[in-house]
């Protein structure tokens, strides 16, 4: 409150002041404080100066000040520094253009070079906290391919494309698996609104959903502990956009890395806007052993299938084997004979009959 009054005092002062002379002005005397007249004008601006700068003072100074510490408070560090980069390279545009506005007639040549200063000086903060993820992208591909330029010059292995990590692959698991085998050469990225979308699911109230989440914590747990020098956290975030498939694939654009999912909507979605994907079940499918008809495989028969007499084991690579008259040798492992692979949308499955009984 104490400030507040100096303010408003100060205020009071130099408004008064300001008033003062343009009571002068208005009265056109040459002598305004010897002409009776003239200094009721004199008078008149003084107070009104004094009354409007005492009413208006905070508003000129406590408000906006807090308005400015209010809004600083709520910047990242990030967007500090890009803001006061914008700044310092807009000025220096006006600055640039100060001398060729300063050659107008008057009172273009005063009014126009400090216009610019507000308006250049406006843009280059704008323009660079809200597109500072463009621009550190940007950059950073020029620093990426100098230091490639670098490395070949000194005989150096090329550093690997980094990946990104979505929600879905990390809950499914195989990733940790995947990263240990060296299958995936460059780092993988997991961005901070990844983490948080993790974190969202393992505090769900829905058992299954928590525990979900709870797993992708402890696989990234798991990846930060097999493969320290492969997994990097990132703050790096695309704040104009809400979901997270959706900054995921801008963030993909910005990076040009692929994205590793085994999620199909957000596969499809990608390839349309020209984003490389992993996915992991297209990589499980690859993997898996080639089987053709005619070809003898030992089985062990697990369980009972659908249909009467049949039995259903498993190869190594998780491939469903339906042993037809297999019921009679649950529990055992056999010799059986391929008679059909079928292909569905669930994967591979193979159709077999027992050696023993053709």
């Amino acid at each position: 409150m104490r400030v507040e009054l100096i303010l408003r005092i100060i205020g009071f002062i130099v408004v008064a002041i300001i008033g003062w002379q343009v009571g002068g002005m208005v009265s056109g005397r040459p002598n305004p404080l010897q002409d009776p007249i003239a200094l009721r004008y004199v008078i008149g601006g003084a107070v009104a100066g004094g009354v409007l700068g005492f009413a208006i003072a905070p508003w000129l100074t406590l408000r906006p000040s807090a308005w400015a510490r209010r809004v600083i408070r709520q910047l990242s560090a990030a967007q500090l520094v890009a803001g006061t980069i914008g700044l310092v390279v807009g000025l220096i545009i006006a600055a640039l253009l100060a001398w060729p506005l300063g050659l107008l007639p008057e009172p273009f040549n005063r009014i126009l070079p400090f216009i610019g200063a507000i308006v250049f000086g406006y843009l280059g903060i704008m323009i660079t906290v809200m597109r500072q993820q463009d621009l550190r992208a940007l950059f950073g591909g020029w620093r990426t391919r100098a230091k490639a330029e670098e490395a070949k010059e000194e005989g150096k292995a090329e550093e690997e494309t980094p990946v990104l990590l979505d929600t879905s692959v990390i809950i499914d698991g195989r990733i940790a698996d995947v990263a240990a085998s060296g299958f995936i050469r460059g780092p993988m990225i997991v961005p901070h609104f990844v983490l948080s979308e993790l974190q969202y699911i393992a505090d769900s109230p829905d058992t299954l959903r928590r525990n979900r989440g709870r797993r992708g914590l402890e696989i990234l747990e798991q990846l930060r502990r097999d493969t320290p020098d492969k997994i990097r956290f990132s703050d790096m975030d695309v704040p104009e956009v809400r979901q997270v498939d959706d900054k995921l694939v801008q963030l993909a654009q910005r990076l040009k890395c692929p994205i590793v999912t085994n999620d199909y909507n957000l596969n499809r979605v990608a390839v349309l806007q020209g984003v490389d994907v992993l996915n992991v079940n297209e990589l499980a499918n690859a993997v898996k052993t080639v089987v053709l008809p005619g070809e003898t495989i030992s089985v062990d028969v697990i369980q009972e299938g659908r249909e009467m007499g049949q039995g259903v084991g498993y190869l190594d690579d998780g491939t469903m084997i339906v042993v037809e008259q297999g019921r009679l040798f649950l529990g055992q492992e056999i010799q059986v004979v391929v008679t059909k692979v079928l292909q569905t949308d669930k994967g591979r499955m193979l159709f077999a009959q027992p050696l023993e009984g053709r």
